[in-house]
């Protein structure tokens, strides 16, 4: 279970970290945008910091995706 839960950290940070430099956008300049602290952004790319729906929705909401893809 915990590698489950690790897999699912990594691929949200790897989707989190690709989108947000696919915008050309910085952590502090997507946490700005998604109403989040930058090192929020910083501890979710870096697998630290495990993310409630409402911060998932936020994020997604950001990018114009659904939650499901930036898990994906």
């Amino acid at each position: 279970m915990a590698d489950d839960l690790q897999s699912i950290r990594q691929r949200l940070a790897d989707n989190l970290r690709r989108l947000r430099t696919e915008q050309g956008w910085s952590q502090e300049q997507l946490a700005a945008l998604a109403g989040l602290h930058h090192n929020h952004i910083s501890a979710i790319e870096r697998c630290k910091l495990s993310v409630g729906i409402d911060v998932l929705e936020k994020l997604a909401l950001t990018f114009g995706v659904t939650a499901g893809e930036l898990l994906d």
